[in-house]
């Protein structure tokens, strides 16, 4: 460990605290159309879960095992998708998003789905002490969630804490051969980026694009620093979690059934025993 750590994730927090207030800002610009765009209306789309509530957490549902009466933290939980599959399985469902927009339309398809799920609004990383009890079974992650973050050591303590002795991290991310390093057309893939390129950008939000061309071009853009799977596995590691799994997932589309999409990370924490 440097001798200047603390100093440098000192300077980290600083640093990430004016690019949450620029993503922030991102994600709650008419973000509540574009999911509606996306997936229709919170009625339809609570229908579609409650016919297969399962399928909505592939491919990572088999590391959930049985959720039913199991309390799971839901990070960076964006549009209440998952947690309300999860709700339907019998889990007890926290989400933790700072949209206010992605709140809502989570509140409204739960209720559609006859469900109740906890929503708070706030920044994960700022999340206030009324939900920091070490009492989760479960802490998922999933899609398109790490970038957001510029240091993933303040994030991983966070995730230790919330997990009870025995409960298990489980975060299911894009791969970042298909985020930093190929872009794909069609059949055709070039390696048009450095993996190992810790630079910092900003893109537009995931569910932008759903929204009419002339409202995409008023929008705000987020800050990302997209990390490797060595990156990620190494924090996860430091943080004390132990790792249990890293499952590598193939695209779908058959002409890139060759390339990994997405992958699948679980940790668990240990059960401290005393003699």
């Amino acid at each position: 460990m440097s001798e200047h750590s603390g100093e440098i994730h000192a300077y980290l927090a600083r640093k990430q605290n004016e690019f949450t207030g620029q993503n922030e800002q991102a994600w709650n610009q008419n973000n509540y159309l574009a999911l509606v765009n996306r997936y229709g209306k919170p009625e339809e789309i609570a229908a579609k879960i409650k016919q297969n509530p399962k399928w909505r957490l592939y491919p990572f549902y088999k590391y959930l095992d049985n959720v039913s009466g199991k309390k799971v933290a839901h990070l960076m939980g964006s549009n209440g998708v998952k947690a309300t599959a999860l709700a339907l399985l019998g889990a007890q469902v926290k989400v933790v998003d700072f949209s206010k927009e992605n709140a809502a339309f989570a509140m409204e398809l739960a209720a559609e789905a006859d469900v109740s799920i906890e929503y708070a609004v706030s920044d994960v990383l700022s999340l206030p002490k009324e939900h920091l009890n070490a009492d989760f079974d479960i802490v998922l992650m999933e899609l398109g969630v790490l970038h957001y973050l510029i240091d993933l050591q303040p994030l991983f303590h966070l995730v230790k804490g919330l997990l009870k002795p025995g409960g298990r991290f489980i975060l299911h991310e894009f791969h970042p051969i298909s985020t930093k390093l190929i872009t794909s057309s069609g059949k055709k893939h070039k390696v048009t980026g450095n993996y190992f390129d810790p630079s910092i950008e900003t893109q537009t939000v995931a569910f932008s694009k759903h929204l009419p061309e002339e409202e995409q071009q008023k929008l705000s853009k987020a800050v990302q620093r997209k990390w490797t799977i060595g990156e990620v596995i190494t924090i996860v590691g430091q943080s004390g979690l132990v790792i249990k799994a890293l499952e590598e997932e193939p695209n779908h589309k058959m002409h890139d059934i060759g390339l990994p999409k997405t992958y699948t990370l679980v940790a668990e924490k240990q059960i401290i025993t005393t003699f």
